[in-house]
C-alpha cells in the first residue's frame, strides 16, 4: 500500500507538472529531468523498505546517494542560471526540493514537507504573479508542484506518520537497487535520551518518592541536628572557603572560512546586464539599456549603481552596503539576501520586493507613490516619501511584527507598531 500510494502520486500531480514544464521548456524542462529523476529514485528506496528492515546508518547513506545526488544537481542548475527568464522556477524547486528528505525525519515527516512547500511557494506565488495575465501553462505548472508536496504530506500522514516504515523482512543489499532512493534532509536535533528512573523505570521512582513524603512527622527523624559549632554565623572560621572559579581569559576563536574572491564583472549579454563581484566602486553606470533589458547585480559591495533610462526590472542579490539609482522601471527591483542597501527612483516603479534582506532604505519619487511593496523574512525595512519640493523626506518603517488572534473558523493578523 506504501508504494502504490507513492505511484499514485506520480502518476497524477507530479506527471502533470513533467508535462507541463515539457511544454514550457528550455531551463525549466531541463530542470524537471532532474526533479524526475529524484522522485523515481525516492520510489525505488521506498520499494526497499516495503521489503526489507532498516539498515545501519552507514549503509543508509549509500542508500539515499542517488536522491541526494539529484537534489544537489537540482540547486546547483538554479545557481549556475541565475539570470534565466525562469529564475523563479528554477527557485521555486531548488528551495521545496529537499522536501524528499522525509524519508530521514522522525518523528514529524509530514511537517517537514510542509516546511519545504510553503518555503517553496515565495517563488512560486512570483510565478503566479507574473504570469497570470500572460500565459495560463506557468500558472497550472506552478499549481501542480505545489500539489505534488500537497500530495506527499498526505501519503506520509497516511503510510508513514512518524516516520518511514520498514518492514523487516529481510537485509537491504549494499548499493542501491534498480535506481534510488531519497537525499538527507536538514540537520535533525537527535532524540531525546531516555527519562526513565535506573532499572526500576518511572514508576519504581515514583513510588519510592512517594514512599517518603508519606511519612508524615517521621521525615524529620532522619535529619541531623546541627550543633552552634557548625553555625557559620558563631564560628567564622567556616566562612572561608575556596577561591571562586575564574574562566581562563584565552578563548579559541573559530577559524573563518575565507571569502571567495573573483574578478568584477560589468558586462551586457544580450537583454541582460551583468554587474557582479565589483567591491568599493560607486562609478557603476548602465548607459543605453532598453526597455526589455535586465540588471542583475550579484555579490557586490559597498557600491552604487546608476540605471539610466527606462528598462524592464533589476535584481540584486546577496549584495552588501549597495545603492542603486534608477530613472524607471516597467516591472520590478528586488533584494535577496542582501544587507543594507538602499535604491532611489527618479521615475516609475511599480513593484519592489525585498526577501531575506536586513536593512533596506527605498526613497521614492511623487510617480511611485502607488508602488507595491513584498516583503518576506526581512528586517529594517524603510520607506522614504518625498515631502514638498525642497529634496526632502518622511521616514516609514515597514512593519516586521504581527499579532495574529482567532476570529471565528479563521485567523486575524495585524501590524504590532513599534513603541521604542
Amino acid at each position: 500500500m506504501s508504494v502504490n500510494g507513492f505511484e499514485d502520486i506520480l502518476n497524477d500531480p507530479f506527471a502533470q507538472y513533467l508535462q507541463l514544464s515539457a511544454k514550457i521548456g528550455g531551463d525549466v524542462a531541463q530542470q524537471a529531468d532532474f526533479v524526475k529523476k529524484a522522485f523515481k529514485a525516492q520510489l525505488e528506496f521506498i520499494k526497499l523498505a516495503s521489503t526489507s528492515s532498516q539498515p545501519a546508518q552507514a549503509q543508509l547513506a549509500t542508500l539515499l546517494k542517488p536522491t541526494s545526488d539529484q537534489i544537489s544537481a537540482i540547486q546547483e542548475y538554479r545557481e549556475k542560471h541565475r539570470t534565466s527568464p525562469f529564475f523563479n522556477h528554477l527557485s521555486a524547486i531548488s528551495e521545496s526540493i529537499p522536501a524528499l528528505g522525509w524519508v530521514c525525519v522522525a518523528p514529524t515527516p509530514g511537517p517537514h514537507v510542509k516546511e519545504m512547500n510553503d518555503a517553496g511557494q515565495f517563488y512560486t506565488n512570483r510565478v503566479l504573479k507574473e504570469w497570470k495575465e500572460k500565459n495560463a501553462t506557468h500558472v497550472e505548472w506552478a499549481r501542480s508542484w505545489v500539489s505534488t508536496l500537497t500530495e506527499l504530506q498526505k501519503y506520509i500522514k497516511q503510510h508513514h506518520t512518524t516516520g518511514l516504515v520498514w518492514s523487516g523482512i529481510s537485509a537491504p543489499p549494499s548499493g542501491p537497487a534498480g535506481g534510488a532512493p531519497p537525499p538527507p534532509p536538514p540537520p535533525v536535533l537527535p532524540p531525546v535520551g531516555d527519562l526513565s528512573l535506573g532499572a526500576g523505570g518511572e514508576d519504581d521512582g515514583r513510588s519510592a518518592l512517594f514512599a517518603q513524603i508519606n511519612q508524615g512527622e517521621d521525615i524529620t527523624k532522619s535529619l541531623k541536628r546541627v550543633t552552634a559549632d557548625m553555625q557559620t554565623h558563631k564560628n567564622p572560621g567556616l566562612r572561608t572557603g575556596p577561591a571562586p572559579f575564574k574562566a581562563p581569559t584565552a578563548s579559541v576563536k573559530p577559524v573563518a572560512k575565507p571569502v571567495e574572491s573573483k574578478p568584477p564583472v560589468f558586462t551586457r549579454d544580450g537583454k541582460k546586464w551583468l554587474i557582479e563581484y565589483q567591491k568599493n566602486n560607486t562609478g557603476l553606470v548602465v548607459e543605453g539599456a532598453e526597455m526589455n533589458n535586465v540588471v542583475y547585480v550579484f555579490r557586490c559591495e559597498n557600491s552604487t549603481i546608476t540605471v539610466k533610462g527606462k528598462i524592464n526590472s533589476i535584481f540584486l542579490d546577496s549584495c552588501k552596503k549597495c545603492s542603486v539609482v534608477f530613472d524607471s522601471l516597467v516591472s520590478s527591483i528586488e533584494f535577496v539576501n542582501c544587507q543594507s542597501v538602499q535604491m532611489q527612483v527618479l521615475g516609475h516603479v511599480p513593484t519592489i520586493s525585498i526577501d531575506k534582506t536586513d536593512g533596506c532604505q527605498m526613497y521614492l519619487s511623487e510617480e511611485s507613490k502607488k508602488v507595491e511593496i513584498v516583503s518576506s523574512k526581512s528586517s529594517e525595512m524603510n520607506v522614504l516619501l518625498p515631502k514638498g519640493t525642497a529634496g526632502d523626506y518622511t521616514e516609514h518603517p515597514i512593519p516586521e511584527q504581527f499579532k495574529t488572534t482567532i476570529s471565528g473558523n479563521g485567523l486575524s493578523t495585524i501590524c504590532v507598531e513599534s513603541l521604542g
